[in-house]
């Protein structure tokens, strides 16, 4: 399907839609990350991979979940 084909069906959609429906198609386009969030999240996960930057295991953030509470 093409890009103007999938556009017009979703126009369709969206017009005839009841509030349910127009809820979560506004919760996923907020929650659309743009090429500027991946970028970030990609140069995070190559200092996770080398190292650089602090995680934890499971278990420590279980354990540090217990002490706060």
């Amino acid at each position: 399907m093409a890009t103007i084909d999938l556009r017009n069906t979703v126009k369709e959609y969206i017009n005839t839609a009841d509030i349910r429906l127009l809820k979560m198609t506004k919760a996923l386009a907020e929650s659309y990350q743009n090429d500027e969030q991946y970028q970030m999240i990609d140069k995070r996960r190559e200092a996770h991979l080398k190292g650089e930057s602090k995680s934890f295991t499971w278990e420590q953030v279980k354990q540090n979940a217990r002490n706060v509470s």
